[in-house]
């Protein structure tokens, strides 16, 4: 016996706040009745459940990584350009992108039914960190990376980074790791932009506990159990 909004969040509908809403609102019926009483109680070997007259069955939670490449959109379907739906061949259950990475933006997207974590993940409040390798223009040195740590006003509000590293400079260009647990949009690209420092390539490499690793790029695999739950712990914990 579970939950209807579990429920829901196991067929890969929503996350349960927002399964609330949607019987609130009637979307969803339970053996034929139209259901709006929240913490309804369900038999989800036995009863039948619609969400907008669509039959729901509720599926095992999966968790799994993509390297995703540049030029492709973080989305399942668009009629004009690429989108990671492309590069997940053989998953047979459907599966979103927790967030998202901008279309030339490289590296870690997680990817799961599990509506209940992927809020999780992309909430602030949980203080997830995100870090990212970007290359920028320009000659970085250790005072500038003492600016940085200190944060900077974006027409959006102030913003910090958890940690920033200098990992090498080249002849017109430096690369930087940084870290996050913000997810305002273009975030990372709006930060070095602030200083005069525009980003020519970006790749992201790490969320919390979960690492890119040597996966390849446009390749994708499934978690272990060990790190689903270091990914959960980091959740609870953070």
């Amino acid at each position: 016996m579970m939950r209807l909004n579990r429920f829901l969040s196991m067929a890969g509908v929503c996350s349960r706040r927002k399964a609330d809403e949607y019987i609130k609102k009637g979307f969803v019926k339970v053996n034929g009745q139209l259901i709006r009483e929240l913490g309804t109680i369900i038999d989800p070997e036995n009863d039948i459940v619609e969400f907008k007259n669509t039959i729901l069955k509720a599926q095992k939670p999966i968790y799994l990584i993509l390297n995703k490449p540049c030029c492709y959109l973080t989305a399942l379907e668009d009629k004009e350009k690429p989108t990671i739906k492309e590069l997940l061949k053989n998953v047979n259950v459907r599966v979103y992108p927790v967030g998202r990475l901008d279309y030339n933006t490289e590296g870690l997207l997680i990817l799961t039914n599990d509506g209940e974590l992927a809020k999780k993940i992309m909430h602030p409040k949980y203080k997830l960190p995100k870090t990212y390798v970007a290359t920028v223009r320009g000659y970085i040195d250790d005072d500038l990376i003492k600016r940085m740590l200190k944060g900077v006003n974006l027409e959006d509000g102030f913003v910090k980074p958890d940690d920033i590293k200098l990992v090498k400079n080249l002849k017109n260009e430096s690369i930087v790791e940084i870290t996050f647990h913000e997810g305002k949009n273009h975030l990372v690209k709006r930060f070095f932009m602030a200083f005069g420092k525009p980003v020519k390539h970006l790749k992201r490499i790490t969320i919390g506990p979960i690492s890119l690793g040597e996966l390849k790029k446009g390749q994708y695999r499934y978690l272990k159990p060990y790190e689903v739950k270091a990914l959960k712990d980091a959740l609870e914990n953070g």
